[in-house]
């Protein structure tokens, strides 16, 4: 789930993955405004057929809280 969402990370931010960690934030990505904010719950939503409330999209504030929040929400037959 991580990498996945590692990976997802770097597209909508264009970085290498490479770059992308579990610490990665707001904090330690320039790109990650309000804007590239939503566009990135989006490429979850679509990625990995679910959505997200208002209160967790508040949440998705680094690579390791996405694949946390993720890890519950998605059904884990299919999801690697």
């Amino acid at each position: 789930m991580l990498e996945r969402v590692r990976r997802l990370v770097a597209d909508v931010f264009q970085l290498p993955v490479e770059d992308i960690s579990a610490a990665s934030s707001p904090d330690s990505i320039e790109a990650w405004d309000s804007l590239h904010h939503l566009d990135l719950v989006l490429a979850l939503e679509q990625e990995f057929g679910t959505q997200f409330t208002p209160e967790e999209i508040e949440q998705l504030l680094s690579v390791e809280l996405i694949a946390a929040l993720l890890a519950e929400k998605v059904p884990a037959q299919g999801v690697a």
